[in-house]
């Protein structure tokens, strides 16, 4: 089977957030299933997703779906699989491509951080492939077709072995936000001895002012931004903007004392399935939420740790124990307190550990790879 990708391919970087090992895990998880991925090697996707004026994303649009529509009525493809940020979608393109009879399917990860109700963009696609269990209702809501499947994680084949424990830590890897820097500087503050291990970008940088450079704006400016703020999220983030300006932060200093720097791939993959203890945390920064009160849903981390034979701790969040069996497969924590009482189990029983490290990855990958997900996908397609 041919599968026609858009996946935030590009040969270029740019200053946004990760997206270019997505192309990685489909196209290896693709070939992994026996079939064969197939693209329009002149467009850049995720230049759709750099911040660009409305003419200029009209012009990009324009150009990479007519492409696109021109490419795949020369060249035959079986699906045309997607990872796009609604502002990316061309409702009239994707339909001219259902008119080739070729099945439209759109992957997205981020509908609980980004969405309160789904936009309308992704209604037009024959399916949508929704990782987070939180969001499933919302597609339910607005009577758009959806899948629910595990994040697209490909581990290369030498990676998937279970390894010996090399560091006798507790460790987190991932850049700094706000969630991330509360929850661990409350773990240090219940435990200051926990051999916790932090490594990403972002933890030694100074943090950023809290007025934003409000004191050297006109009065009026700052209610143009404020208003403007309110128009977009909402009257309730407004108000939980304003609370965490004001919030009691701990410093930073105990954090920085369990600071290892950052990481690079290969020294990535051994941290993770090589630790004592790898760490998941599920809690993302909202104006949405209270920031003593933050939402959660799974990540990327909980299929990738895993499988990569991690002894696995991560934070509960809804649906967990559909993926994988709590205290079985992974071990699981509700706050900062549990944090610190699962770690300290687990560090006085290795044994659970190393059953922890075989029955997660094991569970990750019979049930959560891309093999696995592709062929439901087709299964529910009819293809």
């Amino acid at each position: 089977m041919k599968i026609f990708l858009s996946f935030l391919q590009s040969d270029k970087r740019y200053p946004i957030p990760a997206y270019d090992f997505w192309q990685r895990y489909i196209k290896n998880g693709i070939e992994e299933a026996g079939h064969e991925w197939v693209e329009c090697p002149d467009i850049d996707w995720a230049l759709g997703l750099v911040p660009k004026s409305e003419a200029d994303q009209l012009k990009w649009k324009a150009e990479a779906w007519g492409k696109t529509v021109t490419w795949l009525k020369k060249n035959h493809a079986d699906v045309f699989l997607s990872y796009l940020y609604h502002n990316q979608v061309d409702k009239s393109a994707v339909k001219e491509i259902q008119k080739l009879g070729i099945p439209c399917v759109n992957f997205f990860c981020d509908n609980v951080r980004e969405f309160r109700k789904i936009p309308s963009e992704y209604g037009v696609f024959d399916l949508n492939w929704v990782p987070e269990h939180k969001a499933l209702k919302m597609y339910d809501s607005a009577g758009y077709k959806f899948i629910h499947l595990p994040m697209p994680v490909w581990v290369a084949p030498e990676d998937r072995v279970i390894k010996d424990e090399m560091y006798h830590q507790v460790t987190l890897l991932g850049s700094k936000d706000i969630q991330r820097k509360l929850l661990m500087a409350e773990v240090i503050k219940l435990y200051p001895d926990i051999p916790l291990a932090v490594y990403g970008s972002g933890w030694r940088k100074e943090a950023a002012s809290t007025d934003n450079g409000t004191q050297s704006q006109t009065l009026t400016k700052r209610l143009q931004n404020q208003w403007s703020f309110v128009n977009k999220y909402g009257v309730s983030a407004y108000y939980n903007k304003l609370k965490s300006l004001n919030y009691p932060y701990e410093t930073d200093a105990s954090i920085l004392g369990k600071y290892k720097g950052d990481h690079q791939i290969e020294q990535y993959k051994v941290l993770t399935a090589a630790s004592m203890i790898t760490v998941g945390i599920n809690r993302y920064p909202s104006f949405h939420f209270p920031i003593d009160r933050p939402d959660t849903y799974s990540r990327l981390r909980d299929i990738e740790a895993p499988m990569m034979g991690a002894c696995y701790l991560t934070e509960w969040t809804e649906g967990i124990e559909t993926m994988y069996e709590p205290q079985v497969d992974i071990a699981l924590y509700h706050n900062a307190e549990d944090f610190v009482d699962k770690v300290k189990e687990l560090k006085s029983d290795h044994k659970k550990r190393n059953m922890l490290k075989v029955n997660g990855q094991k569970r990750a990958l019979s049930e959560h790879t891309i093999p696995t997900s592709l062929n439901k996908l087709i299964r529910t397609l009819g293809i």
